[in-house]
């Protein structure tokens, strides 16, 4: 599993024209799957994620996580963070898991981010979907359960 984390000032998701869901300051998740993922994986990435320190102190340093600034999280499935683009010019996605396998999971990690009491948001699984991201500092951080 990857979770492609951005800090952000704020962040929305809108299908087919109509606003699904925005969040305030906060962190936006993007979440992919693959292939030999499973609950245990899902379960790290929201622990790691929800307790990574990528939120400024009051000295500037970045010390605080989401949890201790009671940030909102927008998860959005993406696929496309499994691309291979090894060979030729057309990525190929073969790693990422099918949706019967990565739904369930992208929910659990939903429900497990939930838990830790902060307010989630999330995109619209397999949808076309514009994600509008105002990126605060720029923070991004890429988690990877193989790292682990």
């Amino acid at each position: 599993m990857r979770a492609l984390i951005q800090r952000v000032a704020h962040a929305s998701v809108s299908v087919e024209g109509e606003l699904i869901s925005r969040i305030e300051r906060g962190l936006v998740v993007l979440l992919g799957i693959k292939n030999g993922d499973d609950h245990s994986v899902a379960e790290f990435m929201a622990q790691k994620m929800v307790n990574l320190r990528i939120f400024e102190d009051q000295d500037g340093k970045l010390n605080l996580s989401a949890l201790d600034v009671g940030a909102e999280i927008l998860a959005v499935s993406q696929f496309t963070l499994y691309a291979d683009t090894r060979r030729g010019r057309r990525p190929g996605f073969s790693t990422a898991a099918p949706p019967e396998i990565s739904l369930p999971l992208y929910q659990q990690f939903v429900a497990l981010v939930k838990q830790s009491g902060l307010k989630v948001k999330t995109g619209q699984f397999g949808a076309h979907m514009k994600v509008e991201i105002i990126n605060d500092g720029p923070v991004t951080i890429m988690l990877d359960s193989e790292d682990h």
